[in-house]
């Protein structure tokens, strides 16, 4: 097994062999051939492009390989048995690495609210940023509790928005692989890199897959320079995944159906002139929308403009002929005395497109207060609002089963959000939270309410929040996932020998026991395995003694593992007899090379599944 995650650039290389396989040699790709066979007109000179200082580096940073991991904690997550929700504590473009090959192409909606780029905000201080000198001399903080090297972007710093570009940039690129087909990624920013990371966006999902740009009154207005307008908006940026992601209108408010009150037995409508209003609303413009009615004393009637024009209808003759058979046409008094034909819009379920606008929902105080009133304090500054969250659920689409995930979860509203939706409709959404463990400075009010850092800020209030929403659904949404799966970014569970044996004598390579590091558990080599499978790490998992032995099973046999030391072959013949997709075992488990090669042996012999590649499918680590 790699542990150590995928290569992407070696990868992409591959990619271009197989088109072009003279163009790649030896791993490396030769441009100039590659640009000969594209030919000029494709390959091209010149075109618009968008770059900054570092912008290289980050990208480069964005494909490299990590060996670290993630390893479980129990004792912080909830429901573990059973929840299929996560929450990852680490420097999210690690993460982000580490969920590439277990959740690629999975996630539904992304949304994140990342840093804004004020100049008083920490920016995660990504290597790529600068180099080593500028590195050691410009570093702002080192945080020996989490391990996290920090620093300031202020505006005095000549490369304010490189870094900024930079940090956000490798970040959007690992997320977009993380995207469903139909998937959509919705970015919450400020008038400071808002016109910067429109134009990242365009790069990395394409200009095509602009969904749009939505402005949020936050009720509030920033900003301290006399000289400039102050901001009383926020913005989202939405793009999709590809065009086959649909948007979903929004559920028609109070506002919206106040002035109708018409019913009949199906239900509330609306009422519509069929007549066409506004832009395009003449006959010319779509001529077969222009055709006689009968008037309920029998007249014809063809829709004329207000002053006198030939107008048009909404709509074509065989959907009035529709509508007329399902009686959904009224004759009511226009607002010039005439009688006109209206066409009834019943209310259930009825949507509206998707404003740019949106000032009707709560600003930036709501989630202060919402926050509160489930923590009891206040200890996170500007937490977005929950009916934000909400909207954002309902436009993307967000179906039961599908995973949301935010990788700048703050104090986790998103989660919430999933659970709140969730008890509404019955459904089974899942999120992923990932959070940098920032500490909570000494003498704030999360610090002298006991949080240490971020992350237990954004945990307490899933616990508290959950808690709350199935007590109050529990007679509509009895079996609500309000649990999550705790794990912490961390070094791999492999030492250095693992991975470069060949850098150690054999003398030396004698006095080690072990592949692996003494501080590990079995949990922490189980889902090691798991991400360097690809496997999601959210599916049931049993733990049994057979034989004295303790093994591991995982969603019902995808993978099998018992890291006992010396392992009797009962115990081996029994996992293979249950014929497990996968099966790993530690190299400890056995006190001789012959007893590793029967291992493979029994599994060809007792588990079909595996008989044509036992030794990818049974690994010993």
């Amino acid at each position: 097994m790699k542990f150590e995650t995928p290569n992407f650039a070696a990868e992409n290389a591959a990619k271009i062999a197989e088109i072009f396989p003279g163009a790649v040699v030896e791993g490396k790709v030769n441009f100039d051939l590659l640009r000969s066979l594209l030919g000029d007109d494709i390959f091209g000179d010149e075109a618009y492009e968008f770059t900054w200082v570092g912008k290289r580096a980050a990208i480069a940073e964005a494909l490299r390989p990590i060996r670290k991991t993630l390893r479980p904690c129990l004792e912080e997550s909830k429901e573990w048995d059973t929840t299929e929700n996560l929450y990852i504590e680490g420097d999210n473009l690690e993460v982000l690495k580490l969920l590439q090959e277990s959740y690629l192409g999975k996630v539904k909606m992304i949304y994140i609210d990342p840093p804004y780029n004020t100049g008083n905000d920490f920016i995660y201080g990504d290597k790529w940023v600068m180099d080593s000198e500028r590195w050691a001399d410009e570093i702002g903080e080192y945080d020996e509790e989490t391990g996290y090297r920090l620093f300031r972007n202020t505006e005095s710093n000549g490369r304010f928005h490189s870094d900024w570009c930079s940090m956000i940039h490798s970040r959007l690129m690992l997320g977009r692989n993380l995207l469903t087909d139909d998937g959509v990624i919705f970015i919450s920013i400020d008038d400071n890199e808002v016109h910067n990371l429109s134009k990242i966006c365009d790069e990395i999902f394409g200009e095509s897959n602009f969904v749009g740009q939505v402005s949020r009154a936050t009720g509030t207005t920033t900003g301290q320079d006399a000289d400039k307008i102050g901001s009383s908006l926020d913005y989202l940026l939405v793009y999709r995944k590809s065009a086959n992601f649909a948007l979903s209108g929004v559920e028609l408010d109070n506002n919206d159906v106040s002035r109708f009150s018409f019913e009949d037995a199906k239900g509330k409508y609306s009422l519509l002139q069929m007549r066409k209003t506004g832009n395009a609303d003449r006959r010319d413009d779509r001529p077969s929308m222009y055709y006689a009615v009968i008037s309920p004393d029998g007249k014809e009637v063809f829709p004329i403009g207000p002053t006198g024009y030939e107008s048009r209808w909404r709509f074509g003759y065989d959907t009035y002929q529709e509508y007329l058979s399902k009686d959904m046409i009224v004759w009511q008094s226009s607002r010039s005395g005439e009688v006109a034909p209206y066409v009834k819009y019943y209310l259930e379920g009825r949507t509206k497109q998707v404003s740019n606008l949106w000032n009707e929902l709560d600003g930036n105080k709501k989630g202060s207060i919402e926050l509160k009133s489930v923590l009891g304090e206040k200890v996170f500054d500007n937490p977005k609002p929950m009916a934000v969250l909400r909207q954002i659920l309902t436009v993307s689409n967000v179906q039961s089963g599908d995973i949301v995930l935010d990788f700048f979860s703050g104090s986790s509203t998103t989660a919430q959000a999933v659970m709140q939706l969730n008890a509404e409709d019955g459904g089974k959404r899942k999120f992923i939270m990932v959070q940098l463990p920032q500490v909570c400075a000494e003498g704030t009010e999360a610090a002298k309410a006991g949080y240490k850092t971020i992350c237990d800020i954004g945990k307490e209030r899933i616990r508290r929040s959950g808690d709350k929403i199935k007590s109050d659904s529990a007679a509509t949404a009895p079996n609500i996932d309000i649990g999550f799966r705790v794990f912490k970014l961390d070094d791999s569970n492999m030492t250095d020998v693992y991975y470069a044996p060949n850098n150690y004598t054999q003398d030396l390579l004698s006095t080690m026991e072990t592949n692996i590091k003494p501080d590990r558990t079995d949990m922490d080599l189980l889902y090691g395995c798991l991400l360097d499978w690809g496997l999601p790490l959210s599916m049931p998992h049993i733990l049994e003694e057979i034989d004295g032995f303790t093994v591991h099973t995982y969603n019902g046999g995808d993978l099998i593992a018992c890291f006992d030391e010396h392992i009797s072959e009962k115990v081996i013949r029994e996992i293979a007899l249950r014929n497990p997709l996968r099966a790993v075992f530690r190299d400890s488990g056995f006190t001789s090379s012959p007893e590793k090669i029967n291992v493979f042996q029994i599994f060809k012999q007792f588990a079909p599944n595996m008989r044509l590649e036992t030794e990818k499918k049974v690994r010993v680590i």
